[in-house]
């Protein structure tokens, strides 16, 4: 919890820092491919997260009941490729708004 706490008032500092720029007349800062990298760094982040704990339930459960492979198999890669399909959504939901 206090790790998070730290990330919070860090990028509440971040976001107090940019009206700094704006006294000096210069252009204005494009923060969008920041914003970018940001999202695409945490989707993927979770993403990745939650496939090692599907993987990690299936081979639990296999361990516990083998005869249940196929039906287990079945279920596990359809809720891979849906896991997968959140980051790749992300990603085009974010070429989309760059461009």
């Amino acid at each position: 919890m206090r790790k998070l706490q730290y990330l919070f008032m860090a990028l509440a500092a971040l976001c107090f820092a940019t009206p700094v720029f704006a006294q000096s007349g210069s252009a204005v800062i494009n923060m969008a491919p920041i914003g970018a990298g940001i999202g695409m760094g945490i989707a993927a982040g979770l993403c990745g997260v939650g496939q090692g704990r599907a993987v990690g339930s299936a081979c639990e459960s296999l361990a516990r009941n083998p005869g249940t492979r196929a039906g287990i198999m079945l279920f596990l890669v359809l809720g891979l490729a849906f896991i997968e399909s959140l980051t790749l959504f992300t990603l085009v939901v974010i070429f989309a708004k760059i461009s």
